[in-house]
């Protein structure tokens, strides 16, 4: 499996007893880690009105894991970017990439990332999701601000991201369903699927995506990263029990009541109702949850029924030293070997 590249979505969770300064702290911690052990990128993701997740400001976050690493290209997974002005984010990935050329990727994604009511505070909008069918002039604004090159019909087109012309970082979409498929294929974009929470969309989207792409002067091929979720420890009893903070933290965002993440301890109790057990058996089906041996299976079957370029793992664990332990035991199983994904490699 050595021919696969291995990525890390890190959704810089805080864990209960924990605070949200440690778990940015361990963001850049796992960041150097995993650049060490030769994974391509680290993506943060936007969330919001979350207490469990502490990166929601991704340009934030992304300028310190730059500051603190060295070769790992670093990115957005993704910006929500219904929430907010393109010119903003324009400005915010441009200097980005000015200050850390060649390292930086800007995943896109159309979802709010967070509650309704969150939503209208973070647009200061009455109607949350009034903005959601815009995505593609919305995105097309952000590439025009980005190249400098916004078109004359366009009303903002006096109007310049700095900086701007020559500090574009990589555009990617990102799904959970077949719209940015579609709409990545069209452009000739990568694209970026949601497998670790929407498996059963999966298939259809990495379909429709490879059969709408037309080539572009990014891309002269489809590229497909899977976000996918990967507990990996020393047997499969061990990466059950981890894996269940996760499971939890998840089925308590389902009800309505995101927090902290859990401790192992107590998701083993909370998840023996009944109801929390056939919760923790759906969301299993869309998880690699095991020993080195169960997670090499998993991995095998994942990409021989999807042909992904890349796998972008997400491994939500407690204990921070064990999570580090995840990726190590990851990068085992495929053979991991140190590269660099520039842009270049994917076109």
């Amino acid at each position: 499996m050595s021919d696969v590249a291995l990525s890390v979505l890190d959704l810089a969770p805080v864990a209960d007893g924990s605070t949200p300064s440690q778990a940015l702290a361990n963001a850049l911690d796992l960041a150097r880690h995993v650049e060490a052990l030769g994974y391509g990128r680290v993506w943060v993701a936007e969330h919001h009105n979350m207490t469990g997740i502490a990166s929601s400001s991704p340009p934030v976050l992304l300028a310190h894991l730059a500051a603190g690493t060295e070769r790992i290209r670093l990115g957005s997974g993704g910006v929500m970017l219904p929430n907010h002005a393109p010119l903003v984010v324009a400005e915010q990935f441009g200097m980005l990439e000015a200050l850390h050329p060649g390292r930086i990727d800007l995943g896109l994604g159309r979802a709010p990332g967070t509650d309704g009511l969150t939503a209208a505070a973070l647009r200061r909008s009455n109607d949350p999701f009034s903005n959601e069918d815009d995505f593609p002039a919305q995105l097309a604004q952000l590439r025009g601000f980005l190249r400098g090159d916004l078109p004359r019909e366009d009303p903002l087109h006096r109007v310049k991201a700095v900086p701007n012309n020559g500090y574009e970082p990589a555009i990617w979409l990102l799904g959970s369903s077949g719209f940015s498929a579609q709409l990545a294929g069209e452009l000739g974009l990568p694209f970026s699927f949601a497998h670790h929470f929407s498996a059963q969309h999966t298939v259809p989207a990495v379909d429709l995506y490879r059969a709408s792409f037309k080539p572009s002067e990014v891309l002269q091929r489809p590229y497909v990263m899977l976000g996918t979720a990967v507990v990996a420890a020393e047997d499969d009893a061990e990466a059950e029990f981890l894996n269940g903070s996760n499971v939890l933290q998840f089925l308590r965002l389902r009800q309505g009541n995101p927090g902290l993440l859990p401790t192992p301890e107590e998701a083993q109790r909370a998840l023996k109702d009944p109801s929390a057990q056939k919760f923790a058996e759906s969301r299993r089906a869309s998880q690699i949850v095991g020993g080195p041996d169960t997670v090499r299976r998993g991995i095998e079957e994942l990409l021989a029924r999807t042909n992904a370029d890349e796998l972008m793992v997400t491994s939500v664990i407690h204990d921070h030293d064990k999570r580090r332990r995840s990726y190590e035991l990851l990068a085992d199983v495929v053979d991991l070997a140190p590269r660099e994904l520039h842009r270049a490699s994917v076109a």
